[in-house]
């Protein structure tokens, strides 16, 4: 047992007696989850497993701070050590991404969207109207003026990857504040190869003249060339936004370089930093200099007070993505990507794009006469943790779906490589192949539920256990 592993263990087995004395279920729910993740295979793309730094980080007084406002200038008294925290994440992320302005007080993914949307309006928008009607600040338009300035804001275009081409809900979806803020145009992907037609999207552009452009994915298994993107926003005259959340870590382990790199050719960048940036569940924003004074105000703009514990957590993630392990450890995503990727096409499962080459394996199991929620569910029941994913024209829409989407970020942080993938694709097969849909009392297949052929769910966790227990989640760690 490691040092840190045994002060851990000391650390977390007295806050769990703490917190049983005050609500047990809820200790009891911390140690099952514990558990449950060391017992599962967890595939799922957008999910990771933080270090123990960064874990512990975050269980800290500088959660009872209110710090509303940026650096230097918050709306609250006694704010110097937060103030520290946040310049050294934001640090932290500008030198890791070699970007000119980071902002890292969003709390979540959608928030940091949100920050670059209104980030974006307030500069495209909001100062040219005020400049024009002679007003410093919004305070200073009259009632009438404010109005027109509201009605010019809700009709400003945004335009982003369709939900089942692989965009998020965030890139313009009608149930999202994003399809309610915008008027708004979806592209796709090309039908026959499921990859983006930079030259449909350039034509598509020019007719739908977007004030905004999003560029990157929830579910798209291959790489954006963000030079293209930049080259089209330009045509047009919108501001190129992209949303890296998936694949943060990829492009902070150098793994997505030039071109791929959305550093450099983006105005405004948001993402995640609990993906495959492996770091607290959060955000940030990533901008040029042009567009710093506008993200710099997120709050109070779209924001209320910062969560200074998170703030620090990701400032200990990003100190740990900057030292060259953690290269090696994004390549190997990548890699493992591959692997997998690779052990399911030669064992007759079809893949969207027919493959992967970055860290998402997109399956479309149709082919097994399953839905995406059947094949989800099944899996689950085989200790194989995965989420359904609509795949293009998906005839089973965005609930069901039929397609699964599995990734390798957290996997390869148990340090599995290419062998463990090509027997985690082994079991995947095998799952889908025995699971079966039920008819509706109709006769029809229904879309949730399944069967599963006996034993097989108790083999696969046999199976998965082995490779679980050659490579453990926080080894060391006892609760």
């Amino acid at each position: 047992m490691t040092d840190l592993a045994r002060t851990a263990s000391s650390v977390y087995s007295q806050i769990l007696d703490v917190v049983e004395g005050i609500e047990p279920r809820i200790a009891d729910a911390t140690r099952a989850e514990l558990a449950d993740q060391r017992a599962s295979l967890k595939l799922i793309a957008s999910e990771n497993y933080a270090s123990l730094p960064v874990l512990m980080t975050m269980g800290t007084w500088l959660s009872d701070k209110y710090a509303e406002g940026t650096i230097g200038h918050r709306f609250y008294a006694g704010c110097q050590n937060v103030d520290t925290v946040e310049s050294v994440a934001a640090e932290h992320a500008r030198e890791l991404f070699g970007a000119e302005y980071a902002y890292v007080q969003p709390h979540s993914g959608i928030d940091a969207n949100l920050v670059a949307y209104w980030s974006i309006l307030a500069q495209r928008v909001e100062s040219p109207t005020l400049e024009r009607l002679g007003a410093k600040t919004v305070n200073d338009l009259s009632e009438e003026d404010w109005e027109q300035l509201r009605a010019t804001f809700n009709s400003q275009r945004v335009m982003g990857m369709s939900l089942d081409a692989g965009g998020h809900l965030t890139h313009g979806f009608r149930h999202n504040i994003s399809g309610k803020m915008f008027r708004q145009h979806s592209y796709g992907t090309d039908p026959a190869t499921g990859l983006i037609d930079y030259d449909k999207l350039l034509a598509d552009a020019r007719e739908f003249r977007p004030l905004i452009l999003v560029a990157g994915y929830s579910a798209y298994p291959r790489r954006v060339n963000f030079a293209r993107m930049r080259e089209i926003a330009d045509e047009v005259g919108a501001t190129l936004f992209v949303d890296m959340a998936h694949f943060a870590g990829l492009v902070a382990g150098k793994v997505f370089t030039g071109e791929e790199n959305p550093v450099g050719y983006a105005d405004v960048i948001a993402s995640t930093t609990h993906k495959s940036l492996r770091g607290p569940r959060g955000g940030f924003v990533l901008a040029t200099a042009e567009y710093a004074p506008s993200v710099d105000k997120g709050c109070p703009m779209v924001l209320g007070g910062p969560l200074s514990h998170i703030m620090a957590a990701k400032a200990v993630a990003f100190a740990e993505a900057r030292q060259a392990s953690f290269q090696t450890y994004a390549q190997k995503v990548a890699d493992n990507a591959k692997a997998l990727a690779e052990g399911l096409l030669k064992r007759g499962v079809n893949l969207v794009t027919g493959g992967t080459d970055n860290h998402i394996v997109l399956l479309d199991v149709g082919s097994f006469g399953l839905t995406g929620r059947q094949a989800e569910s099944a899996l689950l029941d085989a200790g194989i943790v995965t989420n359904r994913n609509s795949v293009p024209h998906d005839p089973n829409g965005a609930w069901y779906t039929t397609g699964v989407r599995i990734g390798t970020p957290a996997l390869t942080t148990r340090g599995f490589g290419a062998a463990e993938f090509d027997t985690v694709a082994e079991l995947i097969t095998g799952v889908l192949t025995a699971t079966a849909p039920v008819p509706t009392a109709a006769g029809a297949p229904g879309k949730a539920r399944y069967t599963l052929a006996d034993g097989v769910a108790a083999r696969t966790r046999a199976a998965a256990a082995e490779l679980l227990d050659a490579n453990p989640l926080y080894p060391g760690l006892e609760v």
